[in-house]
């Protein structure tokens, strides 16, 4: 769109902003569902993948696809979004916190989960640079990047955020950036 000079309208990269954030708490709670079964904790794998499920729900009824939604076309998007789907986005965003503090008071703290966690994977900021890490991973090994606040699109600029970072480039650092950044979202 830069490239042809093409501007899309507000409620386009508004749109987008929100399949973009919707897109990362469902990759997140993948991960934490994920490293939950791995490590051995069922019950927040559970709640994960329940609040991924309505993700997919919401983004199938705007386009039609669950796992590869194709949203933005150039100039604009796909679909609009369906009526009433604001309102169970509505609700999502009301609900979706709970989740993530039950999972918090389950896990953050928990004896197995930190014991399993702390010290495992180490990352430097050094060797994640080197090895082309990105998102979560990256800043979990303590460097500060998020494309969205670097180099902003869609206006990310105008949205106030914070950019988690570790300090230990461990799995359990990359939980906590994870664990923020879906409250960030």
């Amino acid at each position: 769109e830069r490239l042809f000079g093409i501007e899309v309208t507000e409620r386009c990269k508004v749109l987008r902003v929100i399949a973009c954030e919707l897109s990362r708490i469902a990759s997140h709670l993948v991960w934490v569902g994920t490293t939950c079964i791995d490590i051995g904790a069922f019950t927040p794998f559970l709640w994960a993948f329940q609040q991924r499920e309505y993700i997919y729900d919401l983004i199938e009824r705007w386009v039609g696809a669950r796992l590869t939604p194709t949203i933005t076309r150039v100039g604009g998007l796909a679909a609009d979004i369906p009526d009433g789907w604001m309102t169970d986005l509505r609700h999502f965003t009301k609900e979706f916190p709970k989740t993530v503090d039950e999972i918090d008071k389950m896990l953050t703290k928990n004896g197995i989960w930190v014991g399993r966690t702390i010290g495992l994977g180490v990352m430097t900021p050094e060797e994640a640079t080197n090895w082309g890490l990105s998102g979560p991973m990256l800043r979990a090994s303590g460097v500060a990047y998020d494309v969205r606040k670097d180099f902003p699109y869609y206006d990310y600029e105008t949205y106030d955020f914070d950019v988690p970072v570790g300090t230990n480039g461990d799995v359990y650092d990359r939980y906590l950036v994870r664990m923020e950044e879906l409250r960030q979202s």
